[in-house]
């Protein structure tokens, strides 16, 4: 079929859906939902059998639904109503919510139901990106794939919305939540105060106080009863901050408290960063909470975003940045947990990214939020370089990078100097710069070694996401897991068991020395041209990183939909390469090289 997706964005999910559509072999292209009048000349020019909205918060123009189908996805099930779903699910705690592919009709949400879903409600109070990223995004995706074979019956016709029996109890009509629906004090108790943030993590934040300064809070965890930790003394005021640890700040609450790692002052012109780069000189006198070693027993309460353990001769470095960027505190943590894991007397290492973002490289928002960005952005890709480099000369471990979540930008190229790369079923890959940079993260080592360089290039310059099975096509991705979180951690511990034998480790090893010894030119040389690539994006900003930065961390709108995910533009798959090592030569000779990866104007 010709298929249309318009959406707001071309977020996660609907990227999601783009794969698996044109992976089932359908004509796929994509619409912005710019403005009213370039959704209804774009769909005239697209003339689609089926419109999809994945991730539509705009109202579709009648002269569209009117004459083309058009099946909007609602992250509620039947019955339930209005553009803050998740967020009342959430705050509610709903048993059980759903998904619901219904027929744009005049009223909002209101049309005949094509498709619907319904899935359990974590019992811990889950982020609202958790929940769309996770359990909603399944699925939104069974149900899209429900509609578009109906679409293909002519006797299909949906069930009026009047006529669907509701699945979830309490689904109804409910307004937009406001920040009065939101509103908590911190004398109240921990866990309504943390299921109030986590409905609203993403956006738009709860509005509050911390440290007298008017902010709306993200990225809440758990901390500590009342009394239990070192900076909370019994009695504490509700409100106090009374630590500080990786960016993130511990308020004391009713019965104890919570750590809250992001914050956006109130203000047309404040952006979401690390709750202590907001609160700046707020925090003297502030007691930095200390950690132990890397792979000391964690606390439930512990707040920490790299963690090590090991299972026999298996090392699991966990790590886990929100939204998965990285700030170059964020690097060195990394680095530093990679080193300790490195000098252990392990076998396998086993790289583990968070479920809702692997990596998606350097952290945008911090370097926005300099007084000097680009010299800020030229600290944080040095600095995660310095993992890239850490990743690629492990030969004292076989290295597993486990993409657990999706990955973008640098973050893709992150894990693939590894020598297995596992990812979770579902998950997108974004293996492309598009932001003004042409990017680093030793990718021109990496990239062309995994795919070939024909390929390498392909990528970069299309600029299209790629799914789980296409990744496996390419060689991007060596091994693919379960879907579901569990299910996934059991497939990796399996795996990493496997690649622990004694002899086929040793053997990898080995044979991973003798690669890296052979090659014609050092990394440094790699790293040198990429940097000297970045520096005129960065300090020149020969390519509009500046304006492009700018527009995604302030969730500017484009102004037309990019050339490239229009039907004609993305018609054609990238072919599968013949080798995985194709440019690898047999006994380390010399490879064609990568060329830097093209700056693109967003």
């Amino acid at each position: 079929m010709r298929i249309l997706l318009l959406v707001s964005a071309f977020n996660g999910l609907s990227q999601r859906v783009w794969c698996a559509l044109r992976e089932a072999g359908h004509d796929v292209g994509v619409l912005l939902a710019t403005s009213g009048r370039a959704v209804v000349d774009g769909v005239r020019a697209a003339d689609p059998e089926l419109i999809l909205c994945p991730y539509l918060i705009h109202r579709v123009p009648a002269e569209v639904w009117q004459h083309w189908r058009t099946v909007i996805v609602h992250p509620g099930p039947v019955g339930d109503r209005g553009g803050s779903s998740l967020d009342w699910a959430i705050t509610e705690a709903a048993p059980i919510w759903g998904v619901t592919a219904l027929q744009a009709v005049e009223e909002l949400d209101a049309g005949p139901i094509w498709a619907t879903r319904t899935f359990g409600m974590p019992a811990v109070p889950p982020r609202k990106s958790a929940l769309y990223a996770g359990p909603v995004a399944d699925a939104a995706l069974e149900c899209v794939l429900d509609v578009v074979r109906k679409a293909q019956d002519p006797g299909f016709t949906p069930v009026p919305a009047e006529q669907a029996r509701a699945e979830a109890p309490g689904a109804r009509a409910r307004p937009m939540m406001r920040q009065a629906d939101r509103a908590f004090d911190w004398t109240e108790p921990g866990e309504r105060i943390l299921r109030r943030l986590r409905a609203a993590d993403g956006a738009p934040g709860v509005l509050t106080t911390v440290g007298g300064l008017e902010v709306y809070a993200y990225d809440a965890h758990p901390g500590s009863a009342c009394g239990a930790h070192p900076g909370s003394a019994r009695g504490a005021r509700p409100g106090t901050i009374l630590a500080r640890r990786q960016g993130a700040v511990l308020v004391a609450t009713g019965d104890g408290s919570l750590w809250v790692g992001q914050l956006r002052p109130a203000g047309d012109d404040g952006i979401k960063l690390p709750a202590t780069t907001v609160l700046g000189d707020r925090l003297r006198g502030v007691p930095h909470s200390p950690l132990g070693a890397t792979d000391e027993p964690a606390a439930p309460d512990a707040y920490r975003q790299v963690r090590y353990r090991r299972t026999g001769a298996v090392g699991w470095l966990h790590f886990d940045f929100y939204n998965g960027a990285m700030a170059p505190g964020h690097s060195r943590r990394l680095l530093a947990g990679l080193r300790h894991a490195v000098a252990q007397d392990t076998r396998v290492l086993v790289l583990h990214g968070g479920t809702e973002a692997f990596s998606n490289g350097i952290h945008l928002n911090v370097i926005e939020g300099s007084a000097d960005p680009a010299g800020a952005a030229w600290a944080a890709i040095r600095a995660i370089n310095d993992v890239c480099r850490e990743i690629i000369t492990c030969t004292r471990q076989v290295v597993v990078a486990a993409y657990s979540g999706n990955a973008g930008a640098g973050g893709v190229m992150l894990g693939l100097g590894a020598d297995v790369v596992a990812a979770r079923d579902g998950i997108v890959l974004n293996p492309y710069y598009d932001i003004g940079l042409s990017g680093s993260e030793l990718h021109t080592f990496t990239l062309p070694r995994r795919v070939g360089t024909d390929v390498a290039h392909r990528l970069l310059d299309d600029r299209l996401p790629v799914n789980t099975a296409q990744a496996v096509r390419l060689g991007l991705v060596d091994e693919v897991g379960p879907r579901h979180p569990e299910a996934y951690a059991q497939w990796l511990s399996a795996l990493a068991e496997q690649h622990g034998d004694v002899r086929t480790a040793r053997k990898r090893r080995a044979a991973k020395a003798r690669r890296l010894a052979a090659e014609r030119m050092p990394l440094d040389v790699y790293e040198t041209r990429e940097l000297a690539e970045m520096s005129a994006d960065m300090y020149a900003d020969r390519s509009g990183f500046a304006a492009a930065r700018r527009a995604f961390v302030r969730k500017i709108r484009p102004a037309e939909t990019p050339r490239h995910l229009l039907f004609a533009a993305n018609a054609a798959m990238v072919p599968p390469p013949r080798s995985r090592m194709a440019n690898a030569g047999p006994t380390g000779a010399r490879r064609p090289s990568l060329r830097p990866a093209f700056p693109v104007s967003a």
